[in-house]
């Protein structure tokens, strides 16, 4: 869904990437400087029940997921490394925003819900299952298919994850991060199951 945005970013960030590339940063270490941060933020803030001001903190590295795709393409240094690390790091990142959450649900500042471990549960599901639908794409074009299928593409789940755990404090109505991750897990779940069919197709 997000990809029909990329015009947008691409023009927002481009100048950010040439300025980058002038100062001879790399790609690579915009990639690893990104997660470093969305990693230090969700499991600084998220457990201690600062959800909002967390959120606005970690989307402020999320974007250098997309200004270090745009210094390689404009650098010419783009890579089959650079390829591995960024989709690596991204793992580590959105497992962080995860663990943050469900450090958040076992902790005593968690609002809005008498079972938090519910919550905690369902937050694990969503990092496991997550984890498990980029596998199965990357494991299905390593084989010769492809499963770029889903309706849970790795950069729906991080909007609305964090689109929602930031409002559900800034509006104080934690239902919204309650819904989120109800809506995560059963699309996580019903992209791997369309990824599985789809290979199964093409295998014959």
């Amino acid at each position: 869904m997000l990809d029909k945005f990329r015009v947008i970013f691409d023009a927002v960030f481009t100048p950010i990437a040439r300025a980058l590339l002038r100062l001879g940063v790399s790609p690579d270490a915009v990639t690893v400087v990104g997660t470093l941060g969305v990693s230090s933020m969700a499991l600084y803030f998220f457990p201690q029940g600062i959800l909002g001001w967390g959120t606005l903190a970690i989307t402020a590295f999320v974007f250098s997921d997309m200004i270090d795709g745009i210094m390689a393409r404009l650098s010419g240094r783009t890579s089959p490394f650079g390829a591995f690390l960024d989709s690596t790091l991204d793992r580590i990142g959105d497992a962080a925003i995860f663990a943050g959450l469900i450090l958040y649900f076992a902790g005593p500042h968690v609002v809005g819900t008498d079972e938090p471990g519910l919550y905690q549960a369902l937050a694990t599901y969503c990092l496991v299952s997550g984890g498990i639908t980029s596998y199965a794409r990357a494991r299905a074009e390593s084989l010769g298919f492809t499963a770029s299928v889903g309706i849970a593409e790795r950069a729906d789940r991080l909007v609305l994850i964090l689109f929602a755990a930031g409002l559900s404090d800034f509006l104080e109505l934690p239902v919204l991060l309650f819904g989120a991750l109800w809506i995560l897990a059963a699309a996580s779940t019903v992209t791997v199951l369309q990824r599985i069919w789809v290979v199964r197709q093409q295998a014959g």
